[in-house]
């Protein structure tokens, strides 16, 4: 990943799962290490959110967007 070399570990956190899920995550990834879990983890992560970051509206969308706000009160 990215920039991982240079991170320190008080620039982690720690978060709970159900241990089913972190289980059938390390059979999906064929390994049980902790770390490479924990990577994976943090790989569909940060996917997940940068794919939404760079969502680009086009003006059309941004008008749907802004007449559904606007029904809401929002506007």
């Amino acid at each position: 990943m990215e920039g991982e070399q240079a991170l320190k570990e008080n620039d982690f956190v720690s978060i709970l799962i159900p241990k089913k899920l972190y289980q059938k995550i390390g059979q999906e990834i064929r390994n049980t290490n902790p770390q490479v879990v924990s990577k994976y983890i943090t790989y569909i992560l940060e996917k997940k959110l940068s794919s939404e970051e760079e969502k680009v509206y086009s003006e059309e969308e941004k008008e749907k967007i802004k007449e559904r706000l606007r029904k809401l009160g929002y506007f």
